[in-house]
């Protein structure tokens, strides 16, 4: 897997190359080292990098999901338990008294 970074965010981590490189080593590196430096960074380091991170990720994900059923929960079943009448109400028949037979 090749990873590739935008011209500008190469053109930005040239001066901290140059001067981790500089103040590490001693060594002066121009534009060119900097960018072959970088280029080993990504094809060597790269991958390892950004596995962890996707490992990092699915780990925070699956940890979220397993959270799910504390959070989004809802109680089956609870009609009777609210108090509702046993008997379920119906229209009286026409001409028939409320509670009348």
């Amino acid at each position: 897997m090749d990873i590739k970074l935008s011209p500008d965010i190469e053109k930005r981590l040239r001066g901290p190359i140059q001067r981790f490189v500089n103040e590490e080593y001693g060594v002066s590196l121009g534009d060119l080292g900097a960018d072959t430096f970088l280029r080993f960074c990504l094809v060597e380091l790269g991958p390892a990098i950004y596995n962890q991170a996707v490992a990092d990720a699915q780990a925070c994900v699956q940890e979220r999901v397993s959270e799910l059923s504390d959070i989004c929960f809802a109680d089956e079943s609870d009609y009777w338990d609210k108090g509702a009448k046993k008997k379920v109400a119906r229209k009286p028949l026409a001409g028939r008294p409320l509670g009348g037979r």
